[in-house]
Formats: structure tokens, sequence, C-alpha cells
């Protein structure tokens, strides 16, 4: 189950971040793109929750590092959907009504989502690798 659950993890942040994002920024129009992205995300971090949590419980009796290692990963998909993602969306509408101290913060917090993102991927990585 441990494996099964990381895998599918993996393979499904990898799909989404090389496949579906660049896929939908580069086929739909940019107000539409915005509005399903935003729809998505949710779905997405709630995803990786419930993989990490179910590979997190299967680690427990055989590696405790790497169950607390998917934990980390469950609880910072739950702060992304949780907490950083509405602070996005809010950032996002505010610049898009002409707040200009909006943008600088919507790029931060962006840049700080797609980082705790790839950092995600890379620990749930190195979990899958322990499998090989």
């Amino acid at each position: 189950m441990a494996l099964y659950a990381t895998a599918v993890l993996f393979g499904a942040m990898v799909y989404f971040a090389g496949g579906i994002a660049p896929l939908i920024f580069t086929k739909l129009p940019a107000e539409h793109a915005g509005r399903f992205v935003r729809a998505l995300f949710p779905i997405y971090y709630l995803w990786v929750l419930l993989c990490a949590v179910v590979a997190a419980l299967a680690l427990l009796a055989v590696s405790p590092l790497h169950a607390a290692a998917m934990a980390v990963i469950a609880a910072s998909a739950a702060w992304l959907r949780q907490g950083l993602m509405p602070k996005i969306n809010r950032l996002s509408d505010a610049a898009q009504a002409g707040d200009a101290a909006a943008k600088p913060a919507f790029d931060a917090a962006h840049r700080l989502s797609v980082i705790v993102n790839v950092a995600q991927m890379l620990v749930v990585a190195w979990v899958l690798a322990r499998f090989a």
C-alpha cells in the first residue's frame, strides 16, 4: 500500500506539473485558464494530501522516517490548499482589480507555492526511491 500510494502520488504530481498545468495555459484563454486552475488546485492538493496520508500510515510500521516525510507532505498540502491558495486567489483578484501592491505580493506567494510543490515532489521521489 505504501508503494502504491507513493507511486500514484508521484505520478500525479509529475503529470500535473509537467503536463496539465502547461497545457491549460497554452490552450485556454487567460481568463478561462485562471478560473480552471483556481477550480483544479483544491482538488489537486486534496489528492496530494490523501495519497500522502495513506502512504504515511502504511509506512509507519516499515519506516518511521519515511512515514514522517509523507506526513509532512500531507501537512504542507493542507496548508497550501487551505491557507496559501486562498491568499493567492485574493491577491490575484486584487491585482486584476488594479491594486498595484497586490501584484508583487501575488508573485511572491505564487513563487512560494511553486517552491513548496517542487520540494514536495522531491521528497516524494526520495521516499519512492526507497522502494527501488
